[in-house]
């Protein structure tokens, strides 16, 4: 085996083939190399440099070096892509758990590509994972042994929070929630950048104000023992101008109606890339 990928018995994260070095894909590997990673060899076809000597970086499954055994491997490809990438690594079912974080793709499905050996777990993580920061949903296939869950979850809690879930249905509004969730604040902060703009602020000053508003109330919320709609209220003083704002965008036609629709939108479009 290549010295690149020689195995570190002290190593808390044991070797991991991952399919796919995207933006997830390289957070998650960022963060297993934080805990303490063995081994892995990362496949992609645009073959970016390797972050360090653990890591062995190839271009194809072809280039995959012949001793190399992971505990699991990890699909981060693209659905769109599945069905010409997965059966490339069937001959790693039955010996290692396959962890899937393709969004709409599920177990039966990814079952049918890599063969009925295969013990996969399901999840899906979103993109706060790049500042280990992220929130995965995961859930177990059919024979997937306790210790292959726990080696999944070690390996998702390196970039997040994990929950589990037994019933898949639920990944897909998990999809639309927590994995696409992070755009709809993004867009939060650039609808608030631009009304700033277009109350006479500074483009600059309104840039600074949106960004740090959303996060700021981010942090605030994750510390706060208070949900979410008490925070609301704590900062909405009566008759005040908060008030008159939370008055237009909490109207039926407005937040109310639009997130639920965007919410069961994006639920449907991840159980269509099932199909």
């Amino acid at each position: 085996m290549s010295a690149a990928i020689s195995g570190d018995k002290a190593s808390k994260i044991p070797p991991i083939l991952l399919v796919g070095f995207g933006k997830m894909g390289g957070a998650m590997l960022a963060g297993w190399r934080e805990q303490g990673l063995s081994a892995a060899v990362a496949v992609d076809p645009m073959a970016p440099a390797s972050p360090g000597p653990e890591v062995l970086v190839v271009g194809s499954a072809a280039e995959i070096p012949a001793g190399f055994a992971p505990a699991a491997v990890v699909l981060a490809v693209k659905p769109q892509s599945a069905a010409e990438t997965l059966p490339l690594y069937a001959r790693f079912g039955g010996s290692a758990v396959m962890l899937s974080i393709m969004a709409g793709k599920t177990i039966a499905g990814i079952a049918g590509l890599l063969g009925p050996a295969a013990q996969i777990v399901r999840a899906m993580p979103n993109t706060p994972a790049a500042v280990r920061q992220g929130i995965t949903v995961a859930c177990p296939g059919p024979g997937v042994t306790a210790a292959q869950r726990d080696l999944c979850d070690t390996l998702l809690r390196a970039i997040g929070e994990v929950a589990w879930v037994e019933d898949e249905g639920l990944i897909d509004p998990v999809t639309a929630v927590s994995g696409g969730g992070p755009a709809y604040v993004f867009l939060l902060a650039e609808l608030l950048e631009a009304a700033a703009i277009e109350q006479g602020i500074p483009p600059g000053l309104a840039r600074l104000m949106a960004r740090q508003t959303v996060s700021g109330s981010g942090a605030l919320l994750a510390a706060s023992t208070e949900d979410a709609a008490q925070l609301r209220v704590n900062v909405t003083s009566p008759k005040g101008t908060t008030e008159r704002a939370l008055a237009v965008l909490m109207e039926k036609s407005a937040w109310p109606d639009a997130i639920s629709r965007a919410i069961a939108a994006a639920t449907a479009r991840s159980r269509e890339l099932a199909g």
